[in-house]
């Protein structure tokens, strides 16, 4: 739903991506399930299923949706148009963001390549990510040190034999499994005395370097999120050439800051989706069982909880909207509080859906049959990934006092000139 009038264009898209999702993807999941296997072949498995769709959404017209139209290398989206699209996407969140080549971590890490990438480092990695042809991760969270606060960051990267070493333990690399994952976009310190902002740097890390050893997948609530997974891994004075350095030494912050804006909104897209499926699920459910004489969806809780569901999605959506078109109109460093207040917002309520449409199927809620378990273990991720709710709510505080100040400060401005 959309609270202005969509181009033809993108209304066009949003049915062609629904058909595809509903008719497409959503059949395709237990497909996409049983050809993953078991064991270490999850890991060595692209499900062919995938590969299909991928060629199905290129056909449609669905591919690369996620990158701005500020990219030539983008559909010429907006961040409102495309978080219309990205919900829709969010309802098969196994398969359909993949499917189209808007699946996390790489839409962000593309993004660091488009925006900040060389010639050389766009021809190298981002047109085959663009093509769909390699997979990538995003190296920042250590499990040595609170990464929530990115300035602890103890990887080293330091100058050698006209290039850099690389050097640290990185874990919850979430992309890292995945038997296509071929570059690493990777942060540590260049300069420890430095100022406290300036200290880190990013570099491409070749998955293939050597001393890149991914040690172990990580598993969420005990779900492996197989084939991609979320990875321990070790970079041992692993050695890359001076062009692999992202931007320049010391702008570490500003390019995760530039990735980390809209990849979190992205987030919050594919989880209104996600919450979407789950109202669907939890009103089939009530209205097809029976207790006490009468359809669940007869007792006044079970009515309670549908209203409450509907509610709190509503106002949620309007949070992500909202920051969407903020990082529009203002760009994502102007829209800070508004996307701060979406990721601390949307996995809450997303959350207490999914936990009412669990409480209305019972067992079969915590189960395989339905999603709604491995919706909910990936929501209560999110309040972690990307910056728990705590540095973001944080934020938000420090943000509106700041407003408040200044608000304040006019009105007294004001005043004294009367």
């Amino acid at each position: 739903m959309s609270v202005v009038q969509l181009s033809p264009r993108v209304e066009e898209l949003k049915q062609v991506l629904t058909d595809f999702v509903e008719n497409e993807c959503i059949p395709a999941e237990k497909e996409y399930r049983e050809a993953l296997g078991t064991g270490a072949q999850r890991w060595k498995t692209v499900p062919p299923v995938m590969e299909k769709l991928k060629a199905r959404a290129r056909e449609l017209g669905l591919w690369n949706l996620f990158l701005p139209k500020e990219y030539p290398e983008g559909a010429g989206l907006t961040n409102y148009e495309y978080a219309i699209l990205c919900e829709i996407m969010g309802r098969s969140h196994m398969i359909a963001p993949e499917a189209c080549n808007c699946s996390a971590p790489d839409t962000g890490n593309m993004e660091v390549l488009a925006k900040y990438g060389t010639r050389e480092q766009k021809d190298k990695w981002l047109r085959p990510l663009l093509n769909g042809e390699i997979r990538s991760a995003f190296a920042m969270t250590e499990p040595a040190v609170a990464s929530s606060d990115a300035t602890n960051i103890c990887t080293r990267i330091e100058r050698s034999g006209g290039g850099y070493k690389v050097s640290g333990r990185k874990w919850w690399i979430s992309g890292a499994g995945h038997p296509k994952c071929a570059v690493f976009i990777t942060m540590g310190k260049t300069d420890t005395t430095a100022k406290k902002h300036q200290q880190q740097s990013i570099v491409v890390v070749p998955a293939d370097a050597p001393g890149v050893t991914v040690v172990r997948p990580l598993t969420v609530f005990g779900y492996d999120d197989a084939p991609h997974g979320h990875c321990e891994v070790v970079f041992d004075n692993v050695w890359v050439p001076a062009e692999n350095l992202v931007l320049g030494e010391g702008r570490g912050f500003e390019v995760i800051q530039g990735r980390l804006g809209p990849g979190r909104i992205h987030h919050c897209m594919r989880s209104l989706g996600m919450a979407e499926r789950a109202v669907e699920l939890m009103v089939e459910r009530v209205q097809s069982r029976h207790t006490f004489g009468r359809a669940i969806a007869e007792h006044g809780v079970v009515l309670d909880y549908i209203a409450k569901s509907r509610m709190d999605l509503e106002s949620a959506r309007m949070l992500v909207l909202r920051a969407a078109d903020m990082i529009d109109k203002v760009g994502a460093k102007n829209a800070l509080k508004e996307i701060a207040m979406a990721k601390v917002v949307v996995p809450t309520v997303v959350l207490a859906i999914l936990d009412r449409a669990i409480q209305m199927y019972g067992a079969a809620g915590v189960g395989q049959d339905t999603p709604l378990a491995e919706f909910w273990a990936g929501m209560r991720t999110l309040r972690i990934a990307d910056g728990p709710d705590e540095v973001h709510s944080r934020q938000i505080a420090q943000l509106e006092i700041r407003h408040q100040n200044a608000r304040k400060a006019a009105r007294l401005a004001a005043k004294s000139k009367l």
